[in-house]
C-alpha cells in the first residue's frame, strides 16, 4: 500500500492528532522526556515543527507548517491534564496507532478516532474487583517478601483489601480523591493498631508500609529526579514536590490513627520479628509479580513478561546486593532492565516500559520514605529522621545511575 503524503492531510488534522496522542500518552504516566521525545518524532513524520512543554499537570504544544512562511502557521495549544497513571495496555495500543498512522497504513482520521476509542474502555465489575484483588496481592506479598510472620502477613492483605475497596470509591470523586491518601493512612494505621493491641504483637511499622506500599510514590520518586537529571528542571521540580506531598498526606493520616490509638488508651505490642522459610518469599514474589502486572493494567498476554521484569528487578537487585553492596544491586538491576526495555523496544519496536517500569518498580524508594518519615515524626529524633532519608537517597542514585547507564548500553530507537 503506497504510504500518503503528510501533506495530503489538513494542517489542523495534523494538530488534532498530535495533541489527541499527546494527552493519551500524558494520562498513562509518560514522563516529559519521553513524552517530549516522542512528539517530535511523529510530527516531523507529519510533516509538522513541533515545540513541546511537559510537565506532570499539562502541557504546551507549539505548532507550525515548514512549509509554509515563519509566522503564518503558528499554533499553541495549552492543555490542563491530572497527573498520569500507568496503562501498560492503552500505551500499547497508543504507541501501536502513532506508529501505524506515520506508516501509512491507517488513516489520520481513523487513527485519531481510534485513540478516542481508548477513553471508552473502562473496567467492568470482573475488572474492579481484580483491581481490589490486586491491592490484597501487593500487601500480602510484600509482607511476604520481607519475611514478616503470617499474621503480619494476613493483617497487611486485610488492610490491603480495605484501601482497594477506597480506591474504588475516590477514583471517579473529588470529594474524597485529595484526602484519599491521608485517609488511606488512618485506616491502615487503625487496623494494624487494633491487631497489635488486641490480637498478638505486629512488626507495626512494617506491616503498615507493606499495606501502603501500592499508594507509595517510589516511581514518581525517581521519575522526578531522572527528569531533572535530563533538564527537565520544572518537570521534575513539579513531581518530586507531588511525590513528597503524598508521602506526607500517608503520614499524616498514619500519625492521627497513632495519636487516637494513645488518647483512647490503646497499647499496641510491638516485635521485630521475620520467621518465614526461603519458600514463602519466592511464593510472595509470584503474587508480588502478579499484583503489578493488573495493578500496571499489561495486556493479559503480556502478564508473564512483565511478571519475569518485576521479578527479575527484585531478584537481581537481591542476590548481587548481597554479594557487592544494596546500591551495586539496585545500580546492576537499574542498568539491566533499561537495557532490556531498550532490547524488547528494538525487537518487538513495542514500548520498553512494558520491561523497564515493572522491572524497577520493587526498587524505587517508595516504603524507605514513608518509613524515615514515620520514625522522624514518632521517635522525634531528627537524625534517625535523617539516616532514613540518607537511604532514600542513596536508593534514588543507584536507580537513576542504572537507568542512564542501561541507555548507553544500549540506546533505545523508541522514545516510550
Amino acid at each position: 500500500m503506497t504510504r500518503p503524503s503528510p501533506r495530503t492531510y489538513a494542517y489542523a488534522a495534523r494538530i488534532a492528532f498530535v495533541v489527541e496522542l499527546a494527552e493519551h500518552l500524558h494520562a498513562y504516566g509518560t514522563t516529559a522526556q519521553r513524552l517530549e521525545a516522542t512528539v517530535v518524532a511523529v510530527t516531523q513524520q507529519l510533516d509538522l515543527d513541533c515545540e513541546p512543554w511537559v510537565n506532570p499537570t499539562g502541557m504546551v504544544l507549539s505548532f507550525n507548517d515548514p512549509q509554509r512562511p515563519p509566522g503564518d502557521s503558528d499554533t499553541t495549544r495549552v492543555i490542563r491534564l491530572a497527573p498520569g497513571e500507568v496503562d501498560l495496555y492503552s500505551l500499547c495500543a497508543a504507541d501501536r496507532i502513532a506508529e501505524q498512522v506515520v506508516a501509512g497504513t491507517l488513516d489520520l482520521a481513523e487513527g485519531h478516532a481510534a485513540l478516542r476509542e481508548l477513553d471508552l474502555r473502562r473496567p467492568g465489575r470482573g475488572g474492579k474487583a481484580l483491581q481490589v484483588a490486586a491491592f490484597v496481592m501487593i500487601a500480602a506479598g510484600v509482607a511476604g517478601l520481607w519475611r514478616l510472620p503470617w499474621l503480619d502477613i494476613a493483617t497487611a492483605a486485610v488492610i490491603g483489601l480495605l484501601l482497594g475497596l477506597l480506591d474504588l470509591l475516590t477514583r471517579d470523586g473529588q470529594r474524597l480523591k485529595e484526602a484519599g491518601d491521608a485517609v488511606a493512612g488512618m485506616i491502615a494505621g487503625f487496623v494494624a493498631i487494633a491487631v497489635a493491641s488486641f490480637v498478638a504483637p505486629l512488626n507495626l511499622n512494617t506491616v503498615v508500609i507493606a499495606s501502603l506500599i501500592v499508594m507509595l510514590p517510589g516511581m514518581a520518586l525517581t521519575n522526578a529526579v531522572n527528569e531533572l537529571t535530563s533538564q527537565h528542571l520544572v518537570s521534575g521540580t513539579a513531581r518530586f514536590a507531588g511525590a513528597v506531598t503524598t508521602v506526607l498526606k500517608l503520614t499524616v493520616g498514619t500519625v492521627i490513627a497513632l495519636t487516637l490509638a494513645q488518647l483512647l488508651g490503646l497499647e499496641p505490642q510491638v516485635r521485630a520479628l521475620r520467621p518465614q522459610p526461603d519458600w514463602v518469599e519466592w511464593a510472595a514474589l509470584g503474587i508480588a509479580a502478579l499484583s503489578f502486572a493488573i495493578l500496571f493494567r499489561a495486556d493479559r498476554r503480556d502478564y508473564p513478561l512483565v511478571m519475569l521484569a518485576a521479578a527479575s528487578g527484585y531478584l537481581i537487585s537481591r542476590y548481587a546486593g548481597g554479594q557487592w553492596g544494596s546500591s551495586i544491586g539496585l545500580f546492576l538491576s537499574g542498568l539491566v532492565l533499561t537495557a532490556a526495555g531498550n532490547g524488547y523496544a528494538r525487537w518487538a519496536n513495542r514500548p520498553g516500559a512494558v520491561i523497564r517500569v515493572p522491572g524497577i518498580i520493587m526498587l524505587v524508594p517508595g516504603s524507605a520514605s514513608l518509613r524515615g518519615l514515620m520514625t522522624l515524626i514518632q521517635q522525634q529524633d531528627v537524625a534517625a529522621g535523617q539516616q532514613a532519608m540518607l537511604a532514600v537517597l542513596n536508593i534514588i542514585l543507584a536507580l537513576i545511575a542504572g537507568l542512564i547507564f542501561g541507555n548507553l548500553l544500549l540506546p533505545a530507537r523508541k522514545s516510550l
